[in-house]
């Protein structure tokens, strides 16, 4: 043994699911992708999958250059549903919500162009994506409420309120 080594602790079982737990409230769903001879079709959203009971009201996407960060925000009446269509996403979640059992929780969540999810961010819960690809990220929204452009259901928080520091780590 090497003086100052550390064993890796355990991330998934012996059947590839997670061991770490969500934020309370929050759900992924791993995309079924269907592939043939002509190309794939992966699923993003169906409403009977019982994942959320909100409606799809509005759909957009956003571009994230290689390495940009964008982030921290909340959401006081919306949830998020994040779908990486191309690149390589980050999602980092901080819980600040008083009263849940997950206050004070952070999860880093990767969802890829390799490995696409149905992330959902429930309504309080901060959140920041990086690009950690070479190429531009683009992920699909399916948030539960329309964009309101006279009063946007978007608050932005200081980094330094967030137990998170973003940057590339040796390993």
């Amino acid at each position: 043994m090497i003086p100052g080594s550390t064993q890796d602790p355990q991330t998934v079982t012996s059947a590839g699911e997670k061991v770490t737990p969500l934020i309370h409230g929050v759900l992924q769903r791993k995309s079924v992708v269907h592939t043939d001879g002509r190309g794939e079709l992966g699923e993003i959203y169906d409403p009977r999958w019982g994942l959320i009971d909100d409606p799809l009201v509005y759909a957009y996407y956003s571009m994230i250059r290689p390495g940009a960060v964008k982030g921290w925000v909340y959401h006081r009446l919306q949830s998020d549903r994040f779908y990486v269509i191309s690149g390589f996403l980050k999602v980092v979640l901080f819980d600040p919500r008083a009263g849940s059992p997950t206050k004070g929780m952070i999860n880093e969540l990767f969802i890829t162009e390799r490995d696409r999810s149905l992330l959902v961010i429930p309504p309080l819960v901060v959140h920041a994506v990086e690009n950690i690809g070479t190429i531009d990220c683009f992920q699909l929204n399916l948030p539960t409420v329309a964009y309101n452009h006279v009063t946007p259901d978007k608050y932005r928080v200081p980094p330094d309120a967030v137990p998170y520091q973003f940057g590339r780590k040796a390993g």
